[in-house]
């Protein structure tokens, strides 16, 4: 399903001149050798672009469209028209010289064998080039003089002539697409499991690029190396037949998503790309800003959230001069490295405003009180992941099998992983307080996973003064509490919440009748029109408590109090902010 999902997808964009012709691809190039019609190297042009990143601009490789890349499982093999040093030129710093002969060899014999009836001057000035070019003087050059350090780190090189890319000439273009139809990697005859049709298959499937974590030089999507997964004697990528074109469409379209920076999205450790049957990519900015944060430049919040309640109600949008229909087909692929293979973490297909709706249903759970300071107005995926880690180490990457399983849970409308609330009960319990994202997240936890003991009445975006549940009367308790000790020690170092919040809020018979009794004491250094205010605060939540107080609370009881106290808490700053607009 994931192979055809995305073969229907380059097909789309192959419709349109989006992405590369089978048998061509997208190559980060860093230089370029002019030759002239002798083939000789007149010099090395640098044809890396400014990028700026955070505060500095950086040059970085070009990507051009270029014959596709070999898959380099093992052994020599090159690639035609571009390569690194070792290939173009024999030289690289690997310490390896007898390699390094066979690289430059298997390149000229490769170019020889495509370019040698083509009728055409830079054709031959290729030839030339590999002809006469002497590995062993490469040093000595004086056009390589500047790029030479580069060069021997691997920057890959492709060819000038006549200040022309070699392979934008028509007559190398048409010798590279027949040799590229009329090689394989010797798969046997079979079906494939993509289109169906009969026909070679490819033993070894193009590698996909720009995943973080796995290798640079890309990674596979479908592999098979181990006895266990090579049933029937079929081995390496027999277990899953796919022809020559699939495997290039699939792998192609994949490495277009990944390559699109803007509508990659990480959760944890892994890369989340997305895509429309139709191709459209107002789609994925939709998908980014409703489900990720990432808030398309040319729309602000609220004209994201007119279309999203357009969309979810099954009317069609128009977003950056494309129409965006409800009811289009849409696609989740969720990837986590895994040393040279891809691991698949969630493969998600929908109507777009299905997902929608999911994704709305999720923030409303989301919606508590959000204090005056919070910069952003919704909490996206990572926010969340990042309420369960400790922000002040060194590593802040949340589980790796959280993201997954939390934006699955959100995607589908089901239940939330009990990881999450693990995750975010340990980080209060640590930090001994609540944030908004952990208020949010308890609160949408419970409405979503019910469960007795957080009944409705605590799972309210504000303070519900009337909700007659213990544990959460108990949290606001211990806000007010908190309170009356700030107000007779201003600026104290440690409160009551730093000491005690933890084991109020698991025993609470133990901890409160000393917390009330130091109250009273703080009550007396208050002035006298103060001290009633918050004394009537004690007596009204004290008189909603049973005469003991509960020996103990469970983990959900536990959420009831925190959310208690985060309620309390707001709404005593509410009350300062609303005061300081007057």
């Amino acid at each position: 399903m994931i192979l055809q999902a995305l073969t229907d997808y380059y097909q789309q964009l192959s419709l349109r001149g989006e992405i590369a012709p089978q048998g061509w691809g997208q190559v980060k190039i860093s230089y370029a050798l002019s030759i002239d019609s002798e083939g000789s190297l007149q010099q090395v042009i640098c044809v890396m672009e400014e990028q700026t990143r955070g505060k500095k601009i950086v040059m970085t490789p070009r990507q051009i469209r270029l014959p596709a890349p070999v898959k380099k499982a093992s052994g020599v093999l090159s690639n035609f028209l571009w390569e690194n040093g070792a290939y173009l030129l024999g030289v690289d710093k690997k310490g390896d010289p007898e390699k390094t002969a066979k690289c430059f060899t298997a390149c000229k014999e490769l170019h020889k064998k495509i370019l040698s009836g083509v009728d055409s001057p830079a054709a031959r000035a290729v030839l030339a080039f590999f002809q006469s070019w002497d590995p062993g003087k490469a040093a000595e050059h004086p056009a390589l003089g500047e790029a030479m350090e580069d060069i021997l780190k691997g920057a890959n090189l492709t060819f000038l002539y006549e200040f022309q890319f070699v392979h934008e000439d028509p007559g190398i273009r048409q010798a590279w697409d027949q040799h590229y139809a009329s090689e394989g990697d010797g798969g046997p005859e079979m079906v494939c499991l993509v289109t169906g049709e009969k026909g070679p298959v490819e033993r070894i499937h193009p590698a996909v690029k720009n995943v973080r974590g796995a290798q640079s030089s890309g990674a596979a999507l479908v592999s098979f190396n181990a006895p266990a997964f090579c049933s029937y004697g079929a081995e390496q990528n027999l277990n899953a037949p796919t022809g020559k074109f699939a495997a290039f469409a699939y792998t192609t379209a994949l490495n277009h998503l990944l390559a699109d920076w803007k509508h990659v999205y990480y959760v944890g450790d892994t890369a989340v790309v997305c895509w429309a049957g139709s191709g459209e990519s107002g789609y994925q900015d939709v998908f980014g800003g409703c489900f990720m944060g990432q808030m398309p430049a040319y729309y602000d919040l609220g004209d994201l959230e007119g279309m999203v309640k357009a969309l979810c109600e099954g009317r069609s949008v128009c977003c950056d001069q494309q129409m965006l229909d409800p009811d289009m087909d849409f696609y989740i692929l969720g990837l986590a490295p895994n040393a040279a293979r891809l691991s698949v973490r969630f493969f998600l297909r929908n109507s777009f405003g299905a997902f929608l709706k999911n994704a709305q249903a999720h923030q409303e759970r989301l919606k508590i009180h959000r204090p005056a300071f919070e910069r952003y107005d919704t909490l996206p995926v990572w926010r969340l992941l990042n309420e369960t880690v400790n922000q002040n180490t060194r590593d802040k990457q949340p589980s790796p099998r959280l993201g997954g399983e939390l934006l699955r849970a959100i995607l589908e409308n089901t239940r939330y992983p009990a990881t999450l609330l693990n995750g975010v009960t340990l980080r209060i319990r640590a930090q001994r307080n609540i944030t908004w994202g952990q208020a949010a997240i308890l609160k949408a936890y419970y409405l979503k996973n019910r469960n007795e003991d957080v009944p409705k009445e605590v799972l309210t975006v504000n303070l519900n003064s009337g909700c007659g549940n213990i544990p959460y009367i108990l949290g606001r308790l211990f806000s007010v509490l908190e309170t009356i000790q700030d107000a007779a020690n201003p600026g104290i170092n440690a409160t009551i919440k730093d000491k005690y919040f933890n084991s109020a809020s698991a025993t609470p018979a133990v901890v409160f009748p000393t917390l009330v009794n130091l109250a009273q004491k703080h009550l007396r250094k208050l002035n006298p029109g103060t001290a009633v205010y918050y004394n009537k605060q004690l007596a009204d939540l004290m008189g909603k408590l049973p005469p003991q107080y509960p020996a103990r609370l469970n983990l959900p009881q536990q959420g009831s109090f925190q959310l208690g106290y985060y309620h309390q808490t707001q709404s005593r700053y509410q009350k300062k902010e609303d005061n300081e607009n007057e």
